[in-house]
């Protein structure tokens, strides 16, 4: 049966009461984030299950503090990687994915819609395994519940499989720092101790990036209306270049902590969270200032806003009017029509100092 050919029954889960659920969402960080209303739409109809997440383990910080999520589910994606090259991480691999029926889950809600998560559906043991009727990669095979979802945003789509089990959506996208994370960022030496601006001014796809020279025009900009005080963040990959950034900025009196690479995912949900205003190129920081309601301005080029923009803000989303794609267009050449070339420095300005008004 393909998956196309599955028929939903209408309020699939009224008539029963799961006591533990499982939610599959391992990554990437962005998704991470903006899945955080199908927790708290499964807490809200059954106050009483044991709810966990499963997750890759580096990104564990960003749901772990949830009050609505009783447990975390690691997947040490990195210490299996290339099961299929090594005998031992293959036997690994097959130890894990045994270790996830242990819990004896009830209910499982396959949120990433591929192939690895159908796997780790399957092996929950789970007797109903919720997912996307058109999952990549066959992954729906491992279903036992497809659900049809058309919406052109991906949080729509995800919560989609929420309504498509009869459980009332609760579009609350609300992040929690852990109490540790938050501790660390206001001891922490280069936390400016006065009103900041975070940057995300790199992606790990070039395409998606607006060019390096504007940050730093951008932060100049901002200087001379009072904004003195950046963080600029970023992954491991991207600390090398973001300190470039942080050096050339070249403006007199301007403070530029640059801790890309330096943090944990809860110092920087903790970043975001004090942040007075928020700039990223199309990337995770931007449905993290979602998630804790701060003010942003993001910038897209290859990928649609519309299917995968920060859920709730898109209009402080700019986009070059050539631009075209959708939400995975990422891999074009950053020479391409869809280059954040065409996002003037002034827009981007403009935008930033109506965002910081508003507050």
């Amino acid at each position: 049966m393909a998956a196309s050919d599955y028929a939903v029954p209408e309020n699939l889960m009224t008539d029963s009461t799961p006591s533990s659920i499982l939610i599959i969402r391992p990554s990437a960080l962005g998704d991470v984030c903006r899945t955080v209303p199908v927790l708290a739409s499964l807490r809200s109809a059954w106050p009483d299950a044991r709810i966990g997440w499963l997750i890759q383990e580096e990104f564990s910080e960003a749901v772990s503090a949830h009050p609505a999520l009783d447990e975390v589910v690691p997947f040490p994606r990195q210490a299996l990687r290339g099961a299929w090259k090594s005998p031992r991480r293959l036997l690994k691999t097959l130890a894990y994915l045994r270790s996830l029926s242990r819990p004896g889950w009830d209910l499982v809600l396959d949120c990433q819609g591929l192939a690895r998560s159908g796997l780790f559906a399957w092996f929950s043991g789970a007797p109903r395994r919720v997912g996307f009727a058109r999952a990549a990669e066959f992954g729906w095979v491992f279903l036992t519940d497809r659900i049809p979802c058309s919406q052109r945003h991906v949080v729509d789509r995800t919560m989609a499989l929420i309504s498509g089990i009869g459980v009332p959506v609760k579009m609350d996208m609300s992040l929690h720092v852990p109490d540790a994370s938050s501790q660390q960022w206001r001891l922490h030496p280069q936390n400016p101790g006065a009103p900041y601006i975070v940057l995300a001014p790199r992606s790990r796809w070039a395409s998606k990036e607006w060019p390096r020279e504007r940050w730093c025009e951008l932060m100049g900009s901002l200087a001379a209306h009072g904004h003195r005080d950046f963080v600029l963040v970023g992954s491991s990959s991207e600390q090398a270049s973001i300190d470039e950034i942080a050096a050339s900025v070249g403006v007199s009196g301007v403070r530029v902590a640059s801790l890309a690479g330096r943090t944990s995912v809860g110092e920087l949900l903790a970043i975001i969270q004090g942040a007075n205003l928020v700039v990223a190129n199309d990337s995770a920081p931007l449905h993290i200032a979602v998630g804790f309601s701060r003010p942003l301005v993001g910038l897209f080029g290859p990928t649609d806003p519309e299917e995968v923009g920060p859920y709730g803000a898109l209009e402080h989303v700019l986009r070059p009017p050539t631009a075209t794609g959708s939400g995975h267009d990422y891999r074009a050449s950053s020479t391409s029509t869809n280059s954040l070339d065409g996002i003037a420095l002034d827009q981007v300005l403009e935008h930033a100092l109506d965002r910081l008004g508003a507050r």
